[in-house]
């Protein structure tokens, strides 16, 4: 590969595929990915509410039929996983910034923990949802 003059060879970043996938990164990338979904999708839905609240009766009936649909249900189940899931992870994070939890093996296992905890409150937060009367 030609260097333009007085330039030096410098390493490539290591690209994803090269790395050994482990819960901590998987961890990481779900709290990115939870956060992402989280401002887009759950800000776009809260301003669809609450539009429709404004909007009056009609467009309420109108949000409540789709959020009712399945697709609807899928989306505010992905919304909910990506509040416990950000939430948890978040937690995790929060112990790593005071200096704890770097030790490998803590570390792979707060971050199953978390991932685990997150999709537990999900089912959780619907059964109470769905099934409470």
């Amino acid at each position: 590969m030609a260097h333009p003059k007085g330039s030096i060879a410098r390493p490539l970043s290591p690209h994803l595929s090269i790395w050994k996938w482990g819960p901590a990164m998987a961890a990481s990338i779900l709290h990115r990915v939870s956060g992402n979904g989280l401002a887009v999708a759950g800000v776009l839905v809260l301003l669809w509410f609450v539009g429709s609240l404004a909007a009056g009766p009609a467009a309420y009936e109108t949000f409540t039929g789709v959020m009712g649909s399945p697709v609807g249900m899928i989306v505010l189940v992905g919304i909910s996983w990506a509040f416990f899931n950000h939430l948890c992870s978040g937690i995790r994070h929060l112990v790593l910034d005071v200096g704890a939890g770097y030790e490998v093996d803590r570390n792979n296992r707060w971050s199953i923990i978390s991932m685990l905890l997150g999709i537990l409150l999900t089912v959780l937060f619907w059964a109470v949802i769905l099934f409470a009367k």
